[in-house]
């Protein structure tokens, strides 16, 4: 039995609903999907990014603007100049955005662009940073740890709710194998797990779980078909130029191709995709700094 007062699930009923912004909402009938590059590169990317996915049943942006690299030479973001970018495509294309936070240090300025903060796996039991997320004011995508167990995740998910912050909406993303023709393996049985164990919304990234383009597709849907919330997937206009995991990048058509074929899979377990928002959406202001 896993310890953690604030994240169990008290009854089969109980679920938490994490709420994006008021039309798009984590842990409810829709299954909601987030798309963007692994890293902001530029405006004129981000605005072919958005510009496509906007049109499409995708409800929100992902782009990282501060890069945990195994590499210290590798390209590790474009920082505020990225929040920048993110703010001004987020304002002119009406989707929210998802970008990582690394240190405590960027909680504020990052919370001051973007609708959703998210602790890489590499920060999962990062205890300090998950204590000052407690009271970042803005909801939290925490990503499994690339070696965790569950009860692991689920504890690093009750740091951040015993420091005040109820919205935190938990990612599968893949754990460490002996294996490596897959970057990882996507552990869906853990999706099924956290659903039955606690009331907070469950999503899965299979690009990081995968690595590999070819492969995400399969994996997106026995994701939606076990019960997770939603995705986060990786897609690029020009996947091959990618700064960083490029080889599990998808096109910015296959990946609007991927979350139509989606439909029928969410519409097989009782849960549905929606159309795009388009104009009519309306999200929350930000303050931009100067």
């Amino acid at each position: 039995m896993i310890n953690a007062k604030l994240a169990a699930q008290s009854h089969v009923n109980h679920q938490t609903v994490v709420k994006l912004t008021e039309q798009v909402a984590f842990g409810g009938e829709e299954v909601i999907i987030i798309g963007g590059p692994c890293a902001v590169e530029s405006l004129e990317q981000m605005e072919k990014v958005a510009e496509k996915l906007s049109a499409a049943p995708i409800q929100a942006l992902r782009g990282g603007v501060y890069k945990p690299r195994t590499s210290p030479y590798a390209f590790q973001g474009m920082g505020e100049e990225g929040l920048a970018i993110l703010t001004r495509v987020r304002s002119r294309y009406n989707m929210p955005i998802v970008t990582e936070v690394m240190s405590i240090s960027q909680i504020e300025v990052v919370a001051a662009h973007v609708d959703m903060l998210q602790v890489g796996s590499r920060n999962m039991q990062n205890f300090d940073l998950l204590k000052a997320l407690g009271q970042a004011g803005k909801p939290i995508l925490l990503k499994r740890g690339l070696a965790a167990t569950i009860e692991e995740f689920v504890m690093a998910a009750e740091y951040i709710l015993s420091h005040g912050n109820p919205d935190v909406v938990l990612c599968e993303r893949g754990i460490r194998s002996f294996d490596n023709y897959t970057r990882n393996v996507l552990d869906l049985g853990a999706v099924a797990a956290l659903k039955q164990i606690t009331h907070l919304p469950v999503i899965v990234d299979p690009s990081h779980a995968v690595g590999k383009r070819e492969l995400i597709a399969p994996m997106a849907k026995a994701a939606v078909a076990c019960g997770a919330d939603g995705l986060i997937i990786e897609c690029h206009p020009e996947p091959e130029k990618s700064v960083s995991d490029a080889r599990q990048a998808l096109s910015l058509e296959d990946m609007v191709n991927l979350v139509d074929s989606l439909k029928p899979v969410a519409a097989a377990v009782g849960r549905n995709i929606s159309e795009a928002m388009g104009v009519g959406f309306k999200p929350a202001p930000i303050y931009c700094a100067a």
